[in-house]
């Protein structure tokens, strides 16, 4: 799991993401209250009975596998002098994941799901709590910019080599003194070779299966098909030139695509958990 940082007051605040999910260090939240005592500002928290009580209800939301009697033990006795509770134990007996424990000198802490850091945050300081929402947005925001421009640039290189793709077919495939018509019909073949290889489908196969989805079926591909599609795109049309069959370059390209994919997405993994 890949940890950021983010700075909120001149307080840096670490968040890793997980199954999706971002979970944000209290601990770092902690010590915009007290930098030397953030353990204790923390149990002081959980020692209330509203956050008990917002921690079981998100719990009983996201967590099927959540202790519902434990947390009514809890539930009980919240708020009274004598209770205290810590991250741990909370984890412990009643199997919450909203809260994660993690042990190390350098990283190490209590982090949660940002529903209820935010709320820790609102406990902590209402006005600290709305510049963290707001940096942890705006970097929301440039990771969602810098991922479309990726998926910008990878939609551009298969189209272009789409174009390579289709002047290869112009002089292999169609005969001369056809129609435009007649011309479209080919062309749309061998685009659903490329589309079959790599999706399964034809282009109406995936519309029919598709109504309420907005674009075509490349439209709606992913980064990673789409850098596996410009490659079949390129393979496809020397393998025109080549002379192969249009059933023999389905297969081989079909076989490319499965390779290429298992490929990319152990790629991708691996820098997830860098």
């Amino acid at each position: 799991m890949k940890k950021q940082e983010i700075v909120v007051q001149k307080k840096k605040i670490t968040f890793f993401t997980k199954k999706d999910s971002e979970y944000i260090s209290l601990t770092d939240i902690a010590r915009y209250r007290d930098i030397s005592r953030s353990d204790y500002v923390l149990q002081n928290w959980l020692r209330n009975y509203s956050t008990i009580e917002f921690l079981g209800l998100w719990e009983k939301i996201n967590n099927p596998s959540f202790k519902s009697i434990e947390f009514d033990g809890f539930k009980n006795v919240a708020g009274s002098n004598s209770f205290s509770l810590t991250p741990k134990k909370w984890i412990k007996d009643t199997n919450a994941i909203g809260i994660i424990s993690k042990k190390g000198r350098y990283g190490g802490g209590t982090f949660a799901h940002k529903d209820i850091a935010f709320e820790f945050a609102s406990w902590i300081s209402p006005e600290f709590k709305l510049y963290l929402i707001k940096e942890f947005q705006r970097l929301k925001s440039n990771e969602q910019q810098q991922l479309q421009q990726e998926w910008d640039a990878k939609r551009f290189l298969v189209k272009a080599n789409y174009r390579v793709h289709t002047d290869a077919v112009k002089k292999n495939l169609i005969p001369r003194e056809v129609s435009k018509k007649q011309a479209s019909l080919i062309y749309a073949s061998e685009a659903d070779v490329l589309n079959v290889s790599m999706f399964g489908v034809t282009a109406k196969e995936w519309r029919e299966l598709n109504l309420e989805v907005k674009g075509n079926i490349r439209d709606n591909a992913d980064i990673m098909q789409l850098v596996c599609l410009a490659g079949l795109e390129s393979l496809n049309a020397e393998f025109i030139r080549q002379g192969s069959t249009q059933s023999q370059r389905l297969e081989r390209l079909n076989k490319i695509a499965i390779i290429q994919m298992k490929s990319l997405v152990g790629i991708n993994k691996s820098n997830v958990l860098k």
